[in-house]
């Protein structure tokens, strides 16, 4: 298989240290700000983006957990289900241990000014390289009707939740 490079369009800055403590979705971090940072080459690229209240923000998930290999990633168990333990195929998963960690998140625009972007919905570490933004278009996005959503449709998700909160739930596996 062929490699694919990716040019690195800036970087998000949060309040966010630990992947342990960071919100698992920016849907449920909606009041929370951070700031993408525009490398100057691609501030051309924002024209017109102010226009749009939501926008996916993609993202390489540059931090790896120190010993991981592709196995440990095919099948794990993601932290919306640590309380039971269940492991899940990755391509059925959200989390950030990925073949290829690419983070999609869903982030309101605040304000687009110079190289800045401002959003709310903070799911990032600080210093997350930034790989492309598109806008987010209802008319696209949105599925008709109420689409099965698999798993997550088993589970409760409390805004806010975090990876170390869900750890915190968890039984030890007997």
């Amino acid at each position: 298989m062929s490699q694919v490079p990716f040019t690195v369009i800036g970087v998000v800055r949060t309040s966010r240290t630990q992947s342990e403590h960071t919100p698992v979705q920016a849907a449920l971090n909606r009041d929370e700000e951070g700031v993408i940072e525009i490398d100057d080459r691609f501030v051309d690229g924002l024209d017109g983006l102010e226009a749009f209240d939501y926008a996916w923000l993609l993202t390489w998930l540059d931090r790896k957990s120190a010993g991981e290999d592709e196995r440990e990633v095919l099948k794990q168990t993601p932290f919306l289900l640590r309380p039971s333990q269940r492991k899940i195929g990755i391509f059925a998963t959200r989390g950030p241990r990925r073949v290829n960690p690419v983070g999609l998140s869903l982030v309101e625009l605040v304000k687009v000014a110079g190289t800045t972007v401002r959003f709310r919905g903070v799911d990032l570490l600080d210093g997350t390289p930034v790989i492309d933004l598109k806008p987010y278009v209802g008319r696209f996005d949105r599925p008709p009707g109420d689409p099965s959503c698999g798993w997550f449709d088993e589970v409760s998700i409390n805004d806010g939740v975090t990876p170390a909160n869900l750890a915190e739930q968890s039984d030890p596996p007997c």
